[in-house]
């Protein structure tokens, strides 16, 4: 599929919207970035959180006050996580089973889906591509807990368990979204990579991480779907851009001066044919969404650029593997504050493709 595509710059957005309305933020997408569209998770649904998404499917989910937990003390565990194993490897043979399966969205939680589907049928013309999200491996294992309430990522059975499950919903995501005949991109959503060498997640190996990492990215190219990975803030970047991922998607605002320290890994990964998300579009801070415009990220991007430039990559060729992406979701922000990043980020890419592809 790498040699299929080309982004020269296009948007891309990573997913989350701060509306009630999954048709109404799907139109929001379908005028801004149509070129990519994409399924939107509404966080204003407890349901649509990054955990609780894709957490239905797990075995020993229990409910109690409120909160969700995975029992992995309760007397019907073990039958639970048996049949679990049971629906994964009879998917795996046939992955036909996916729709009606453990592993797909559900109706309450694939809202967004549903209204991405509806409005590309409409379309008269297929997109450059399309794209989903899934809870990355190690953000979903450190996030949910189990009964004594400890990470699942340190149980050895519930991370396997997890990983494949996340796994299997990112390939039902590329065959569900692959009718319309264009590349089918998949985010791997990891925000807590950013915690990766802290004292939050010291007794986490960097093979253990790269093992959860690849089993979704190799589920995800099972199919013929392009894997992104999304950190929103600094990480060891190494991880990412050796994960086997097709594009790495991070923080270019606020963290470009580290993330350009991996110089070798970077370039490694671009002569691979592999895409950069610049994250250039700021989401963190209000004032900073107020107070940038097209033409300051214009020139913000072109001197980020032509720092990646100098580690060996023709500028013609970083500008084909390159997206324009806001750094992060849009879940938090006030719906006047995401309508802004959305502008600065459609009109930001025109202007690169306009300016550079002139050249």
């Amino acid at each position: 599929m790498l040699q299929t595509f080309t982004p020269d710059c296009l948007p891309l957005l990573i997913g989350s919207f701060p509306m009630n309305d999954h048709l109404a933020a799907s139109r929001l997408i379908m005028n801004y970035t149509p070129a990519i569209p994409l399924w939107v998770q509404l966080p204003i649904f407890p349901e649509e959180g990054m955990l609780m998404q894709f957490l239905p499917g797990m075995p020993g989910v229990v409910s109690q006050g409120g909160k969700f937990f995975i029992d992995a003390a309760a007397g019907s565990f073990d039958d639970d996580l048996l049949l679990f194993f049971e629906d994964y490897m009879a998917t795996q043979e046939d992955p036909d089973r996916l729709p009606a399966s453990r592993f797909a969205l559900t109706e309450t939680t694939g809202k967004g889906m549903a209204a991405l589907l509806a409005a590309l049928s409409r379309l008269a013309s297929q997109p450059a591509a399309v794209k989903g999200q899934v809870t990355g491996p190690v953000t979903f294992c450190t996030g949910v807990r189990d009964q004594d309430g400890r990470a699942i990522f340190y149980n050895e059975t519930l991370r396997e368990a997890a990983v494949k499950h996340l796994a299997l919903n990112a390939r039902w995501q590329v065959r569900t979204l692959s009718g319309k005949g264009c590349p089918v991109i998949i985010f791997i959503d990891e925000p807590a990579l950013a915690g990766f060498g802290s004292s939050e997640l010291i007794s986490i190996s960097k093979e253990e991480i790269l093992g959860c990492l690849r089993e979704v990215v190799e589920a995800i190219h099972t199919d013929g779907g392009l894997a992104g990975i999304h950190v929103c803030a600094n990480t060891d970047w190494s991880l990412v851009l050796e994960s086997g991922a097709d594009i790495v998607n991070f923080d270019a605002y606020a963290y470009f001066d580290r993330f350009v320290l991996y110089g070798p890994q970077i370039r490694k990964f671009l002569e691979s044919g592999r895409f950069l998300a610049w994250g250039i579009v700021p989401t963190l801070k209000p004032e900073e969404i107020e107070r940038e415009t097209v033409d300051s990220l214009y020139a913000a991007m072109t001197r980020r650029f032509c720092q990646i430039e100098a580690l060996g990559i023709a500028p013609a060729t970083l500008r084909a593997l390159s997206f324009i992406t806001p750094s992060c979701g849009l879940g938090s922000l006030t719906l006047d504050q995401a309508n802004r990043v959305l502008v600065l980020t459609r009109d930001l890419s025109a202007t690169v493709r306009e300016t550079f592809y002139r050249l």
